[in-house]
């Protein structure tokens, strides 16, 4: 739902600032079909567009790279080179086609928000982070557990060798709790919270600018719609940083979990 949609649900005579209510509890697109909804379709137009790109880009790739598949060559060596190896070493190019689907899916999600008309980061409900952040823990325990063995994964998660044994006492329920609980909470939350900060912030001062400037429009009012405008621009070039960076995040973190459960000295 865009600002422009929620400030014509509100009073004309009253600006009514964006709600979390009003911007991220959506009705279904589908009468009677209460799962389908803006957030659901956005993230099956994402799939389809990435497996397309992908598709158009690697189908039938050419020696010298031309188009879209120079595009998606440059972000593969993106992800290979700042993602992948870093974490993975020698592992890097095994788990490349997890790393570069997860890093364009997200950045298809975030960029969502700021798409004239659509207007919406995928990523701002939390059940879409989720499952990739699940993902990822699920994969990170299975491999530490085949690499390591069961008893080794978590001896070397909670006992890290060359420290005194008392500190074993405080330390190993806080590395267990940080690298089974906390690790893949935080890797959810800090995807879901910045699209959702971003997308309030937007709606919020584009709201502005469009109240002072077309429905309420005085010599007082005015600069402050101005401000609002200028602000949106400002932020909208901002956000569009952020879900670059949230998408470089999540699929960094992903390959250093990845790491960590392969190889024990991570």
């Amino acid at each position: 739902m865009s600002a422009l949609t929620v400030l014509a649900a509100d009073s004309p005579d009253q600006f009514g600032a964006p709600t979390p209510e009003s911007l991220f509890d959506l009705a279904p697109i589908i009468p009677g079909v209460a799962w389908f909804t803006k957030p659901v379709l956005l993230a099956i137009l994402s799939s389809v567009l990435v497996i397309g790109f992908c598709w158009a880009a690697f189908a039938k790739p050419k020696l010298v790279p031309r188009g879209v598949q120079n595009v998606a060559e440059m972000g593969y060596m993106f992800v290979r080179d700042q993602v992948a190896r870093p974490f993975l070493g020698k592992d890097a190019d095994r788990w490349m086609g997890l790393l570069l689907s997860m890093f364009f899916l997200v950045l298809v999600w975030n960029v969502m928000g700021v798409v004239p008309l659509i207007q919406f980061p995928v990523a701002s409900h939390i059940a879409f982070p989720a499952v990739l952040a699940i993902l990822i823990y699920v994969i990170k325990v299975y491999l530490g557990v085949k690499h390591q063995g069961a008893i080794g994964y978590f001896k070397n998660m909670m006992f890290p060798p060359g420290l005194p044994k008392p500190i074993y006492l405080l330390l190993a329920p806080i590395e267990f709790l940080s690298n089974m609980i906390i690790a893949p909470f935080t890797h959810a939350v800090r995807l879901f919270a910045n699209m959702f900060a971003g997308h309030m912030l937007l709606a919020f001062f584009s709201m502005v600018g469009f109240w002072f400037l077309f429905e309420k429009l005085t010599p007082l009012g005015a600069p402050i719609g101005v401000l609002g405008v200028v602000m949106t621009i400002i932020f909208t070039g901002f956000e569009m940083f952020i879900q670059f960076l949230q998408a470089f995040l999540f699929a960094m973190l992903a390959s250093m979990y990845i790491g960590g459960a392969l190889h024990a000295e991570h």
